[in-house]
């Protein structure tokens, strides 16, 4: 249940640090027992450190949630990278990779979407009767989590006007519309879900982004 920033010492010959060990814990608790029966106790018994050693690090189980979002969220980021790279290579579309054209980003919009909305951790968060948690975290706050979902958003945003194909505005203006749509998109899918299947709902995410952005 760890994130990219947690894998096992046999993946990457690297030892997991104490705070990874935590989050991991806290993971694995949300996802298999609930959020009500996460306790910090529990946590560090999991993680094989003491109760002192989390309590130096986060004040209570919110914050070690909060913390844990925040790992996850960016994570996600990382692996499905919202912006192009310098490296001269071109998107399916023609453009330069630093260069990136609408339809490329927006296709890696939808696809940060869908991994965040099967994050079993979020899934978990926003399913449970304290969803709250995840409505503070995520939506009633700009923590970093947020704030790197933007930055990476006004990136994309800023190279495609650069290509010609998003249309001029304010690039984080823009960004936080986009966020505010597949935000909503990913929390409100098991509602829909009978109505949007997986491709339905991909291509109307996309179809919906796409038209916002289009110059």
């Amino acid at each position: 249940m760890s994130s990219s920033n947690a894998e096992p010492a046999a993946a990457t010959g690297q030892p997991r640090s104490t705070d990874d060990a935590i989050l991991d814990a806290a993971a694995d608790l949300i996802v298999h027992l609930g959020v009500r029966r996460t306790q910090l106790a529990e946590i560090a018994r999991r993680a094989g450190v003491s109760r002192p050693t989390v309590y130096r690090r986060w004040p209570d189980v919110r914050a070690v949630i909060g913390a844990l979002l925040t790992r996850e969220i960016l994570a996600t980021l990382e692996d499905a990278s919202l912006h192009g790279d310098s490296s001269g290579s071109v998107t399916p579309h023609g453009a330069p990779l630093g260069v990136q054209d609408r339809e490329t980003f927006v296709e890696r919009v939808v696809e940060v979407a869908v991994r965040l909305r099967d994050h079993p951790v979020l899934g978990a968060l926003l399913h449970s009767d304290d969803s709250d948690l995840l409505l503070e975290y995520v939506v009633e706050r700009l923590g970093a989590s947020q704030r790197g979902l933007l930055e990476a958003l006004r990136t994309g945003i800023e190279q495609g006007q650069a290509h010609g194909s998003i249309r001029a505005g304010e690039p984080i203006e823009l960004a936080a519309m986009v966020l505010l749509i597949a935000q909503s998109t990913v929390q409100s899918h098991r509602m829909v879900a009978s109505l949007l299947p997986e491709a339905a709902w991909r291509r109307e995410l996309a179809r919906a982004l796409n038209g916002y952005l289009a110059p």
